[in-house]
């Protein structure tokens, strides 16, 4: 089979692998299409992608042969690479190690994933597809299953005002989400034109510009002087979570979704005496994935405005991708179809 293998040094190749064969609880599925998640394109970045590994965990496909020992599935069932219950000796290190660092523990191992033609799975690791959710919108399912998972970590409730900073693909699904959790207003902050005008038609009540406007006093303003009650940090760059601080209203919650990689600048005798309270958000669990899918299906959350056909890549375009989204870039989601 055709893969993109990491190389090392910011480099991918086209290679021929050996196409798996699966166990006796094994499935081989073959890849339709698989999104760039941000964490890849940090694993490349910072160098904590093994050389020799395929990269690329969200996928969607179809499962062409399974081990004699499967039952839940047959060959032709279209299945999301994830979302299914572990059993308790597969649980994740992020799950249970109570040290868990995602910088130096979150990328070891050279499991083969979806940036090739076919990928292995163990029986328990996908879910189906609902017949409402097309191949490629399923391919997103993870990251909106991120967004699930960040707003029902969150203290969101029915009627609550929400500010949201970054409208790339998880800030896109956070708008979404945040809306069908009962938000009543939406407040978004987002410089890129393109990225801008999607987090409108998904439902943003009001788009910032950071670069020409304060965002700030503009979300304290839209909510009576009081700030939003949640505000999700998409984005982790620059000054956004001091931001985000600086912005929620009193007793009001910030919610850190994005991943930084960078020290980020805070100033907390400006903020501190309003009692925020402050919540990391990692991943998701295989309930967030369930909920992204009847999302998806039910039509409450849309992925037509994070892709489009320019948003396509095939194998030998995922170099090309990954220098571009590893620069500051309006791009939105950009999609691998081996």
């Amino acid at each position: 089979m055709r893969a993109a293998v990491y190389r090392g040094k910011h480099r991918f190749e086209v290679a021929e692998l050996p196409t798996p064969e699966p166990g006796p609880t094994q499935l081989l599925v073959k890849v339709h299409s698989c999104g760039i998640c941000g964490t890849d394109v940090h694993a490349v970045m910072y160098e904590i992608a093994p050389p020799g590994s395929v990269l690329g965990h969200e996928y969607s496909g179809t499962v062409v042969k399974a081990g004699p020992k499967v039952t839940r599935w047959k060959v032709g069932n279209r299945v999301v690479g994830g979302g299914g219950e572990p059993p308790a000796t597969d649980a994740t290190s992020a799950r249970v190690n109570p040290r868990f660092n995602y910088r130096t523990m979150g990328f070891q191992g050279g499991r083969t994933r979806a940036y090739a033609e076919f990928v292995l799975m163990e029986e328990w690791e996908p879910i189906p597809l609902p017949a409402g959710v097309p191949d490629d919108a399923a391919s997103l399912t993870e990251p909106c299953a991120v967004a699930v998972h960040a707003v029902r970590n969150s203290g969101l409730k029915i009627g609550d005002s929400v500010g949201i900073l970054g409208a790339g693909p998880i800030g896109l699904f956070c708008i979404q989400v945040a809306k069908a959790a009962g938000a009543s207003k939406v407040l978004v902050s987002e410089p890129a034109p393109a990225r801008a005008k999607a987090a409108a038609a998904l439902g943003a009540d009001t788009v910032l510009n950071p670069l020409g406007e304060d965002v700030t006093q503009r979300m304290v303003d839209m909510t009576g002087g009081l700030g939003p009650d949640v505000v999700f940090d998409c984005a982790g760059i620059k000054s956004t979570l001091d931001q985000a601080l600086n912005a929620v209203r009193r007793a009001g919650q910030v919610v850190l979704v994005a991943v930084p990689w960078e020290p980020l600048p805070l100033l907390p005798v400006d903020w501190m005496a309003r009692e925020i309270k402050f919540h990391s958000s990692w991943g998701s669990l295989p309930g967030d994935w369930k909920i992204a899918l009847d999302l998806m299906a039910s039509g409450r959350v849309s992925v037509k405005q994070l892709v489009s056909e320019t948003s396509y890549v095939p194998l030998e375009g995922v170099q090309k991708a990954f220098q571009e989204l590893m620069k500051p870039t309006s791009q939105l989601q950009m999609v691998v179809r081996p």
